[in-house]
């Protein structure tokens, strides 16, 4: 398996068109009025906060879209919202979160020397290892608390409040409501809510210039390309693959068992010598550990430059991702970040020149919403630049690069 596996999950609206408005009221259970309550459309620049009578208007243009309240102590709400249809006035009510309470008086994080590994290892996966991730900065780290299981590797983390991200890169203050995050070795899922709002009235020529450098060649920008069919027009070459286990590999329970023998072996053990007969059960363990070193899967390559057809459906007019196997996304406009070719562990890339992808359904096919994002964007399994790529290189869906 290729290293650099992410799969991320963002609670992802749907695309927004020409402008209507949305008002309601936000209350406690006991009707009482939430003055300051946040309420936006997930993952986008669009929000506001309710006024001293626990009201709110966002002016938001028609399209399908999840409509994110939420309040410290209360358990955040989620509304599906399709603005295309006339919006009735909305009363929201919210509930205390009576685990998020006993979080913060039972689970009082250590601040100690294991914390700050982990931490460290939270902003390396969760912030990403890109250039633009340099410059973004978790402002209110002591929320987060962790979890780290030795026997399976797994670190997870949870947070008492939003996350407050400066991205001083891109030029955008986030509030990000984490609902969950869990690292084992090369792979990564991370969920949540995500407010973004511009540090400054005017967007610097910088912040264009990296936000544009973010977009190109994204999965945003893919999804985008393929539902308006400018693939080629944008730089994207897509092939196709199949993945099957290496036969020349023991398998996962050999491998186990052979090392299970060898630890009940007294005597030191030369692994660099090369056994190509084996004449006692030492001598096969020995072989065994040896191929457990070669790749477990094998890609083969069997159709270049698919067509747009060959990955995308259609049922009444709402498109979908729908291909078979593995995909490879190639985006040739743009080579690979430094921090990509130098790796996890100091060991260079040779690089192409180009920034290369590998994408696969889990469940099937799976809807693409005209903004450039899966409505189920844990359907799909991605690899390589795009699990490089982290929350650091991600935009806002109402994001449109300039001409």
């Amino acid at each position: 398996m290729k290293k650099g596996v992410i799969l991320f999950y963002l609670f992802i609206s749907t695309s927004i068109f020409s402008q209507v408005y949305i008002e309601g009221k936000v209350t406690t259970s006991n009707n009482e009025a939430l003055e300051g309550a946040s309420v936006y459309l997930n993952n986008t620049t669009i929000g506001t906060t309710t006024d001293s009578n626990g009201e709110f208007r966002l002016n938001v243009k028609k399209g399908h879209f999840d409509l994110v309240i939420s309040f410290i102590g209360y358990a955040t709400s989620k509304t599906k919202i399709n603005s295309n249809e006339k919006i009735k006035y909305l009363n929201i009510q919210l509930t205390i979160e009576e685990n998020i309470l006993n979080e913060v008086v039972l689970r009082k994080p250590k601040y100690d020397e294991e914390w700050k590994t982990n931490l460290a290892i939270f902003k390396r996966a969760f912030l990403g290892k890109t250039k633009l991730a340099k410059d973004c900065k978790i402002l209110n780290p002591k929320t987060l608390f962790f979890e780290f299981n030795r026997k399976t590797g797994e670190l997870i983390a949870e947070a008492r409040e939003p996350l407050k991200i400066k991205h001083n890169a891109l030029g955008y203050m986030i509030s990000y409501d984490l609902v969950e995050f869990s690292l084992q070795r090369n792979r990564l899922f991370f969920s949540g809510f995500a407010r973004y709002s511009n540090l400054k009235k005017s967007v610097r020529k910088k912040w264009k210039r990296n936000r544009l450098e973010a977009y190109n060649g994204s999965q945003m920008h893919f999804f985008r390309s393929l539902v308006n069919n400018k693939l080629k027009d944008n730089g994207f070459i897509v092939n196709q693959f199949r993945r099957e286990l290496n036969p020349e590999r023991p398998s996962d329970e050999k491998i186990k068992l052979a090392r299970e023998f060898i630890s009940l072996q007294n005597n030191t053990i030369d692994f660099s010598k090369n056994i190509t007969t084996p004449k006692t059960p030492l001598d096969s363990a020995r072989v065994i550990i040896n191929n457990s070193r070669k790749p477990k899967y094998i890609d083969y390559l069997y159709k270049r430059n698919i067509s747009r057809k060959e990955m995308l459906s259609f049922k009444n007019d709402t498109p979908y991702l729908d291909f078979k196997d593995y995909l490879t996304i190639l985006y040739t406009k743009e080579a690979e970040d430094e921090n990509y070719l130098i790796g996890m562990f100091g060991k260079r890339k040779k690089s192409i020149g180009m920034q290369s992808s590998n994408i696969v359904l889990i469940n099937g096919k799976s809807m693409i919403d005209r903004s450039g994002t899966l409505v189920n964007p844990k359907a799909l399994f991605v690899e390589d630049y795009w699990g490089f790529e982290s929350f650091a290189n991600m935009l806002p869906l109402d994001y449109q690069p300039g001409k």
